[in-house]
């Protein structure tokens, strides 16, 4: 089949949800202040450039894929640098200027301060110091001058504010919901969705993944011991490793089969306090339909076994949170839910895409491209 031009699949999504390609694409979200074009367009230019990795291999845009929700859908959790696995599943970046906590267990605040995490993490970008990416973008004349001309120069604070700029661009509201609930477009949506919030509220979601008066990012900014941690923590031996082979096949194998298997204590690594163990992040639920596969290990594909896992209440466990309770759903009712969960696609998506893939044939990189189910 001949791959479509980019311009023509954005062309193609407006077409087939025209909903989604009008309107005001802030409606439904915090009012916030954006950076100026320059410096976002410079930080874009970094989050697709691969010669930010310490081997010239990956970028950012590589674990956050703009097609793909900017996260990634083929793979649990990502693959690194030199084949290196991460251990948690590549978050939206999608709203990501409106949240208080950064990363699964919430450790840091600024995303000014995020990039150096994956630019420095050994199994992510591989960069051994700060000094390092300073060094390395200092002798590219492409961005000596262009850091010069809008940020004044080329230091850890500003390599941070371009990339931070970038990523809070990538805001993504004026969804059919918004429309509907804000601005009182009762043809906004259809009645499966209406029916699909209410069932929302009635079964407890809401709880966690919030609304307010004038805007709703879907989340309680905290974070939540569900039992998928736990589960994984206690099922899996010191050293060993769960892999499916097959549909009916699959095998422990050894730490020396793969590497390092590290166990995962979530919110804890952060604050060592004991009943944090096995707290994430709660994920906001804007634009959800894009980023399988879901939760912080990435272990449920798909919006129907997210509201399985959660109408059986979690796993228990200790340190279970109890806001989680089971719930019945009538196949009906799942699949209303589940409508009203699409409805919270942002108009703005294709736009979006579109912006970034300019930039990446700039830097020659071909976008991933999802595929139908998930690797193990």
């Amino acid at each position: 089949m001949k791959r479509l031009k980019r311009v023509e699949i954005c062309a193609f999504l407006c077409l087939i949800t025209p909903v989604l390609c009008s309107g005001n694409s802030s409606l439904g979200l915090p009012e916030g202040k954006l950076p100026q074009g320059d410096v976002i367009e410079l930080g874009r230019k970094l989050f697709f450039d691969r010669r930010l990795s310490i081997n010239n291999t990956l970028s950012c845009g590589m674990c956050h894929i703009p097609e793909q929700g900017f996260t990634q859908n083929q793979l649990k959790t990502p693959v690194g640098l030199e084949g290196r696995v991460l251990k948690r599943n590549s978050p939206t970046l999608l709203n990501v200027g409106h949240q208080p906590y950064l990363f699964h267990d919430g450790r840091e605040f600024s995303l000014i301060n995020q990039v150096w995490g994956p630019l420095l993490s050994k199994r992510e970008m591989g960069n051994l110091s700060i000094g390092m990416v300073i060094k390395r973008l200092r002798e590219l004349d492409d961005y000596a001058a262009e850091f010069e001309a809008v940020l004044g120069g080329i230091d850890a604070v500003t390599i941070g504010e371009a990339l931070a700029a970038y990523q809070l661009s990538l805001n993504a509201g004026d969804s059919p919901f918004d429309r509907w609930f804000y601005k009182a477009d009762a043809t906004a949506v259809s009645e499966r969705v209406k029916n699909g919030f209410r069932l929302f509220k009635t079964k407890g979601c809401i709880s966690c993944h919030q609304i307010e008066e004038s805007w709703a990012l879907f989340t309680d900014h905290w974070f939540h011991n569900t039992g998928l941690g736990y589960e994984r923590s206690m099922k899996l031996k010191p050293g060993q490793r769960s892999i499916k082979l097959t549909d009916t096949v699959t095998i422990q194998t050894e730490a020396n089969f793969e590497g390092e298997v590290q166990n995962d204590l979530g919110r804890y690594e952060v604050t060592g306090e004991p009943d944090d163990r096995w707290k994430y992040r709660t994920a906001g639920l804007r634009n959800v339909a894009l980023t399988a596969p879901y939760m912080h290990d990435g272990s449920l594909p798909t919006l129907e076994s997210v509201l399985g896992f959660y109408a059986k209440g979690g796993v228990p466990n200790p340190g279970l949170d109890p806001l989680l309770q089971p719930f019945s759903l009538s196949s009906r009712e799942s699949k209303d839910l589940i409508e009203f969960l699409r409805s919270l696609t942002s108009s703005r998506f294709p736009e979006l895409i579109e912006s970034a893939r300019q930039d990446i044939r700039q830097v020659n990189i071909t976008p991933a491209q999802p595929i139908s189910h998930l690797s193990d």
